[in-house]
């Protein structure tokens, strides 16, 4: 029998090591070190990563000798380490019981969430009933072993049958049940980390189901966290049954790192219609592994073997909310049986507050205390706010967040905890000296500095400059003196260019007639509506003069900017008027006036817009004040622990959010309202990396690196079709512009890096752009100003162009590693893998001008606009699906009907055109 403050705590996390991916780039984005970890896992710093099961060490679990001097972090909050002389041990404190690695406090109520998964066959059914990610919901009232479960979304073909299986969920109640004096229930012994098989067999047809459930430890909110797996068959309960189910006895038998249990469980089932009730049965057996601490031999003396007695049990099923609920009372004492210990401690009948613990006295003389954290006479406790009570209860540098029955303290932004967990202490920030300008390097007229990660650089002449190195010391460590070299060398510039040789460099310019920048020559860009509109006006209405032509008096001709959209305000002189319109030219009602006056924005931001972006594990939001980022509101929008997500999309319809994950690999949604993630697609996906929604058509496009294609589905992932599967080699980024039926997309192919466009059926599919490319990253299309944009970490470079125009411009230059990019007004927001940070940059005026450095410092990726209103615009697939019996994809002049690559045997016609 263990003490409060003698428990077992399980190994502290395994240190990983970084083991090389066999074959991949060393400067590919995603080929760093992948850190090997154990199957222990760590809400404080989740991760995920995909190695061989050949890479894994298989000795994950070797305890690692060191001391509390560097592992005090590994223990609770509410526990104290202690060095034994073949490692360290973690201790729950007085007030506080577990294993030392997880410690709740006496008398808590306790909470467990989790997700079910399953493949169930039930009665004689050849089919089975499948289901993924339904909510786990459990509540224990620890001072009476009172336990209650719920599970979500069970189909009403299963759930009746799913109602003698109370111990699906009733392992909280083992987990905290009500301690007879000198036994321990489950969580006193080996805490919140373990896994636990049950086989189940039912009687007489013998039926077999396995139970198989991961636990987790105790996230962020103090709630155990759980997975579950079911697979078998169940012998059928008909619908609108009741099942009453007897009170049963288990025996646990206890080893170092094992508990084992076996147990028959008899049932009674009464048909709704009033017929015979019958008696069943089931045979119950597990398992659970634990790890334990091996140091401390004073506290290893487990009771071999303890009963679990259950009684009270109820079960009911819920078909019109598809919900099935558990409850029953747990006890837990020797396996010799008889009448709990007649102090109301020990039968749970005392009164007490769900707060508070009770402590058994002479006889039946009892008194109640509220659980540590909470305040009252026992009967009825309050929760304390520490942080109120004791301002400086969390330290320097450090904010306090009440909870309750506790208290969690968070270091604040530029800070992190010291090994002992507590005190924060200044982070170790490396220094970019490149662009501090602390650098040693030679002038910037012949030199360049590059920043290499860490706090270091390195040194290169300029193109038309050689260097010479200096000795230790000298400053500047390169120089760079002249090199004159011809550097008009064929193919540097366009074919229609002309190069010009100059110190060190070059230059190229287009020869007359034609525009460009001498790497992009091109004849005159086709026109824009206004520009169209604002010539057949001329065309057609001007008359010669002895000055030339000029516009016939009365005509109207439109007035366009200098990107050829038209300007909010026109105005026509002949009759001394001025109106707004919108960027589509037509006239705003209620805006005509004599004489000109300003014109509100053709494209008014709309309020209450987010930018969402991907952090390791995390999917977080900041709101958006017009363009300005309001970086103290920016807070985590999915706790994601498990995964690696790499791309993300909005549907602005719907108000979900889409993303891509690697780890899986896979793609999901949860909605920016609440709620749990559904995965969409699990199957024949490799390294989904970018994913576009056409919120009009309801269709999804993505691209997987690995499989060398870009797809499209519907949003339930029900219909999917592969587009592309050729001539691809890195396909990353995708957008979609719905209302013009364009796709586009970016292949980061090392040798031949390019941006390529089609119609969103497929068709004339070419390439955008091709020079003057690195590692085009990211890719996003402004849809009010027809812009797109892009993030090159090859060249650092972010630009822009009008598809339809060709005519790119560098935005800005000297960018660190940028990943993803998305536009919303003037602003361009890329995140950035060397500053761990989501960049502003005003396009307009070709500069940064705000970044957002998230409180936890990680590698950042995909990155999205979350509009508080749809863009304007219809294409032919937003009524009706375009008539289309399945997938319907927008093209510029209509829109074109496909079936998906699954649709065997069903009814599915394919047709284009005009809807």
């Amino acid at each position: 029998m263990y003490d409060r403050g003698q428990q077992v705590p399980e190994y502290p996390p395994y240190r990983p090591e970084e083991v090389p991916v066999e074959g991949q780039d060393p400067e590919e984005p995603y080929a760093e070190p992948i850190p090997v970890h154990p199957v222990q896992y760590q809400p404080q710093n989740p991760q995920v990563v995909v190695v061989d099961e050949g890479e894994i060490n298989v000795d994950v679990f070797s305890y690692n000798f060191e001391t509390c001097a560097n592992n005090r972090e590994k223990c609770s909050t509410f526990a104290d380490c202690r060095d034994y002389s073949g490692g360290y041990c973690c201790h729950c404190r007085p007030g506080y019981y577990g294993n030392g690695k997880h410690c709740v406090a006496e008398g808590k109520p306790q909470r467990m969430n989790g997700k079910v998964n399953g493949r169930v066959f039930v009665g004689g059914s050849s089919t089975p009933i499948q289901f993924s990610n339904n909510d786990l919901h459990s509540y224990v009232v620890a001072n009476d072993g009172r336990a209650y479960v719920a599970i979500s979304t069970i189909p009403a073909a299963l759930g009746p049958s799913l109602l003698p299986l109370s111990s699906l969920g009733g392992v909280i109640g083992w987990a905290f049940a009500l301690e007879q004096p000198g036994y321990q229930n489950g969580f006193s012994i080996i805490g919140g980390e373990f896994t636990r098989q049950a086989e189940v067999t039912f009687l007489p047809g013998n039926e077999k189901l396995t139970i198989k459930q991961e636990f987790r430890g105790i996230d962020a909110h103090d709630h155990l966290v759980v997975s579950t797996e079911l697979e078998g068959r169940l012998p059928e309960v008909p619908r609108g049954s009741t099942v009453q189910i007897e009170p049963y006895t288990e025996i646990y038998q206890y080893s170092s790192n094992t508990i084992t249990s076996a147990s028959t469980r008899g049932y009674t089932v009464t048909p709704s219609d009033g017929g015979g009730a019958q008696s069943r049965s089931y045979q119950w057996r597990q398992s659970i592994v634990f790890q334990s601490c091996p140091h401390d031999e004073a506290s290893r003396a487990a009771p071999s073997t303890q009963q679990l007695s259950v009684d009270q049990i109820f079960v009911m099923y819920d078909p019109s909310n598809q919900l099935i609920r558990y409850a029953m009372s747990n006890k837990i004492g020797s396996i010799h049986g008889g009448e709990p210990e007649p102090n109301p401690c020990f039968t749970g009948r005392h009164g007490c507050d769900t707060n508070a613990v009770c402590r058994p006295g002479q006889g039946n003389q009892f008194t109640c205390e509220c659980a540590t954290g909470f305040s009252g006479d026992g009967r009825t406790c309050h929760d304390i706010d520490e942080c109120r009570e004791r301002p400086q209860v969390c330290g320097p540098h450090a904010t306090c967040n009440n909870q309750p029955g506790t208290f969690r303290c968070e270091c604040t932004a530029g800070y992190q905890f010291a090994s002992d967990g507590q005190t924060c202490i200044e982070a170790d920030r490396p220094v970019d000296h490149c662009q501090a300008g602390t650098h040693n390097c030679d002038i910037p007229q012949r030199a360049r500095c590059s920043y290499t990660g860490s706090s270091s650089y390195i040194c290169s002449c300029l193109p038309g400059f050689e260097g010479t190195a200096a000795p230790a010391g000298y400053v500047p460590s390169l120089t760079c003196s002249s090199l004159y070299i011809d550097e008009c060398q064929p193919g540097r510039c366009h074919q229609d260019a002309v190069c010009y040789n100059t110190q060190g460099s070059f230059t190229c310019q287009c020869r007359p007639g034609l525009h460009g920048d001498g790497f992009h020559c091109s004849s005159e860009h086709e026109k824009t509506p206004c520009e169209r509109q604002r010539d057949s006006a001329l065309a057609s209405s001007s008359v010669s003069g002895p000055r030339g032509s000029r516009p016939a008096l009365g005509a109207f001709v439109p007035a366009c900017d200098a990107h050829g959209n038209y300007e909010p305000t026109q105005c026509q002189s002949s009759i001394g008027q001025c109106w707004c319109v919108d960027r589509n030219g037509n006239e705003i009602p209620g805006t005509r006036a004599r004489g000109r006056r300003p014109c509100p924005d053709v494209s008014p931001l709309p309020p209450g817009t987010h930018i969402l972006f991907a952090q390791n594990g995390k999917i977080e939001h900041i709101p958006l004040d017009g363009q300005t980022m309001k970086k103290s509101e920016a807070k985590t929008l999915l706790h994601l622990p498990e995964k690696v997500v790499i791309a993300v999309a909005y549907d602005c319809v719907e108000k979900m959010v889409y993303w891509t994950d690697i780890s899986g690999p896979s793609i999901s949604k949860a909605s920016l309202q609440g709620g749990d993630p559904i995965p969409i697609i699990r199957a024949d996906l490799e390294s989904p990396e970018g994913i576009a929604i056409d919120h009009l058509g309801r269709t999804m496009f993505w691209t997987d690196s690995m499989l060398d294609r870009i797809e499209v589905a519907s949003l339930d992932g029900t219909k999917r079709r592969v587009l592309f599967d050729t001539d691809l080699v890195n396909p990353r980024p995708i957008i979609v512009d719905p209302v013009k039926g364009h796709l586009y997309w970016a292949d980061w192919n090392r040798d031949a890096p390019k941006i390529e466009t089609s119609h969103m059926d497929g068709t004339n599919r070419k390439t955008l752009v091709r020079d003057s490319l690195g590692l085009p990253n990211g890719l996003t299309y402004d849809p009010h100003t027809s812009l797109l944009c892009w993030a090159d970490a090859g060249t650092r470079k972010v630009e822009c162009m009008s598809p339809s125009q060709n005519n790119r411009r560098k935005v800005v230059e000297g960018i660190r590693y940028p990943f993803g990019i998305a536009s919303f007004g003037r602003n361009l927001y890329y995140t950035d893998w060397r500053r761990d940070a989501v960049v502003a940059v005003d396009r307009t005026l070709g500069r940064e001008t705000d970044e957002y450095l998230p409180v936890k410092r990680s590698r950042l990726y995909g990155i999205t606009t979350a509009y508080s209103q749809c863009p304007s615009g219809q294409n032919y697939c937003a009524v009706n699906n375009g008539g289309c019996t399945h997938l319907c994809l927008a093209t510029p002049s209509g829109r074109t009907c496909l079936c998906p690559d699954n649709a065997v045997g069903v009814s599915c016609v394919e047709r284009e055109g005009r809807y």
